[in-house]
């Protein structure tokens, strides 16, 4: 069977169990998290291969991390391990709709020093999917890391999947993650947004003009997440497809929701790919994902919260 590989952080994320600012919280409960690692614990949760490659530090939320893939039976191969710096932390607040705001521990984290040396042994083959975000593009080893990870794959055949997941707070500044993102969005088959991420990336408040300007390069598909309102797909010669959001979800956290839309998606592309998929299989694509993120925001955490087959299919 084909692989997923995701590649990327892996962190702790200690989420606080009162609603409100960060600094007000008092008790924190720790789960594991990241979102390529999400989006792994997803791909094999609902029943196809899966394996993250990153790194992280010799430590015990290391040793937490690597016995949660094992526990979710995803790959770990392509873990590796240092002792040159500690395993990323996250902190995490909730507002009463269970929205969520980081806070991060990382400067630098282990994950920031995979090397492109470390990722020259992934066999990647047709059929596979490697998916990568925005966190790990920062200045350091595992942007190369990254680069050399998506040349493989390519190569290969490959399809290359990338999700942004803007996250302002780890940058020296918005323009710099930006143009950051904009130089790698052309090296993707697949560009999975939410709606504010479409509107930051391009400055453009209509939908379908915002989408045209990322299909430059490999893009082929791009998928908008907004929320309790759904997801449109689009394909590169400008077509949609939208369907509602599954209802009837309380939100208790946010936290892995896009991160479950686009792994119930890759589930379905893995070992398949993308070519002449019909509006309806693209429709019904859509469905699954919506009904997977709202399973994962009745629940705390994100890799807790991913969602099973049978809960999604």
């Amino acid at each position: 069977m084909n692989t997923l590989y995701a590649i990327g952080e892996m962190l702790i994320d200690f989420t606080a169990q009162e609603t409100g600012a960060l600094e007000q919280a008092v008790t924190f409960r720790k789960n594991a998290g990241g979102a390529p690692a999400n989006v792994a614990v997803c791909v094999a949760k609902l029943g196809k291969p899966a394996c993250v490659v990153t790194k992280l530090g010799r430590d015990a939320f290391g040793n937490f991390l690597v016995d949660t893939l094992r526990h979710e039976n995803v790959g770990t191969d392509y873990v590796f391990r240092t002792e040159e710096a500690n395993t990323a932390l996250a902190f995490v607040s909730r507002d009463e709709r269970g929205e969520r705001s980081f806070s991060f521990y990382r400067n630098p984290s282990a994950d920031m020093l995979l090397s492109e040396h470390e990722v020259c042994g992934i066999p990647f083959q047709r059929g596979d999917i490697l998916h990568f975000c925005s966190v790990d593009l920062c200045d350091a080893p595992v942007r190369g890391a990254h680069v050399a990870a998506i040349k493989r794959a390519r190569a290969a055949g490959s399809v290359v999947s990338f999700d942004p997941n803007l996250r302002y707070s780890l940058w020296k500044s918005k323009e710099e993650l930006l143009s950051v993102v904009k130089e790698f969005v052309p090296l993707a088959d697949l560009i999975k947004v939410s709606d504010e991420e479409l509107c930051d990336l391009t400055g453009l408040s209509d939908e379908r003009e915002a989408v045209l300007q990322l299909f430059r390069g490999e893009v082929k598909l791009v998928f908008v997440t907004k929320g309790k309102d759904g997801a449109s797909v689009y394909t590169k010669d400008g077509k949609v497809v939208f369907r509602a959001a599954a209802t009837g979800s309380k939100v208790v956290d946010t936290t892995g929701a896009g991160d479950s839309f686009i792994g119930t998606i890759l589930y379905q592309l893995l070992g398949r790919g993308f070519e002449g998929l019909s509006a309806e299989e693209l429709g019904e694509m859509l469905y699954r994902a919506n009904r997977a993120a709202a399973y994962v925001v009745s629940r705390e955490g994100a890799i807790p919260a991913m969602p099973t087959q049978k809960e999604v299919f």
